[in-house]
């Protein structure tokens, strides 16, 4: 039996740093159809990673900051005060990082301590990033009027019986004027339920990322010289995508939510994985002979969100 290898994403692996303006630089410091099941694992591959890391940004910007830190790989920029206090504080909150010190404060030791608190710093920081997240799906309200994402465009639901004796239950209105945006009119009665509009806006999201995701596959494939055997939806939540030795791709259909851009990314990416089983210079060199800017995606990739609730 092949040997199943499943390549997670390397997200995290070296951004390039911004210098945000007007900030004060650290000194250099050494240092619904039914949800497909998930795929069983194969032991030996090596460990996804988990989407909590994938969704963490290369930097954390406060919108008052006033110094920055490089925290590892991290750029934390955060809002530095000092006032009639004797220690030193570091606080999280949904803007970022805000550090307060005694007036009297060496910046060495400020940074110091925030160095010897990363862990814990940027644990708040991830944590404080899900929540708003999580606040802004839980204003999403499954019903008549609910708005979602679909290929990074805001699309709105109307509920239509009608629809569900059409040939298709569900259809895709392009918008009318310049304020207005898509329409889905989905075949649901107006008295559904919340989790009965939820699974059927979700069937119908799955059923377009398989198309989306086959149309994309095949353009690629032949710019690469790789042929794939087969698409998987995939519903993981640790992993974006997966490429296996038999040729199998596996795509997070959640996908769907997010710009064409990132979209055409994590296949470029599963793909490329068909010629090198790695993240090896190769590896990108080959994912860069068809998007150049590769980088860039990923770091946009890296700093978005799923806007549907599970």
């Amino acid at each position: 039996m092949k040997q199943l290898l499943q390549m997670a994403f390397d997200f995290l692996g070296g951004p390039d740093p911004v210098l945000p303006g007007k900030l004060s630089a650290p000194k250099a410091t050494p240092s619904p159809e039914p949800t497909p099941s998930p795929e069983p694992r194969d032991p030996s591959a090596p460990p996804a990673l988990p989407l909590s890391d994938v969704f963490q940004p290369a930097t954390w910007h406060h919108p008052r900051a006033n110094r920055l830190i490089m925290l590892g790989e991290v750029e934390v920029a955060y809002e530095f005060k000092r006032g009639k206090r004797k220690t030193i504080g570091l606080s999280v909150g949904k803007d970022g990082l805000t550090v307060s010190a005694p007036r009297w404060s060496p910046v060495g030791e400020v940074e110091a301590l925030i160095r010897n608190k990363s862990a814990w710093v940027l644990e708040k920081l991830q944590k404080a990033h899900e929540r708003v997240g999580e606040m802004a799906q839980a204003k999403t309200v499954w019903a008549d009027g609910a708005e979602f994402d679909y290929l990074g465009e805001r699309v709105r639901l109307l509920l239509d019986p009608a629809q569900a004796s059409s040939h298709a239950s569900a259809e895709l209105q392009a918008a009318e004027g310049e304020e207005a945006m898509p329409t889905l009119r989905l075949g649901v009665a107006g008295n559904a339920s919340e989790t009965q509009v939820r699974d059927a806006a979700q069937a119908w999201l799955m059923r377009q990322a398989k198309r989306v995701f086959t149309q994309r596959l095949d353009h690629f494939a032949p710019q690469l010289g790789v042929t794939y055997s087969r698409l998987r939806l995939s519903s993981a939540g640790t992993r974006w995508g997966s490429a296996s030795v038999d040729g199998t791709i596996r795509l997070n259909w959640r996908l769907v939510h997010l710009e064409m851009k990132m979209v055409d990314y994590v296949v470029v990416h599963e793909l490329s994985h068909l010629r090198h089983m790695d993240h090896s210079a190769n590896f990108w060199n080959v994912v860069a002979e068809v998007m150049p800017d590769h980088a860039l995606r990923r770091r946009a990739l890296k700093q978005s969100g799923l806007a549907l609730e599970d």
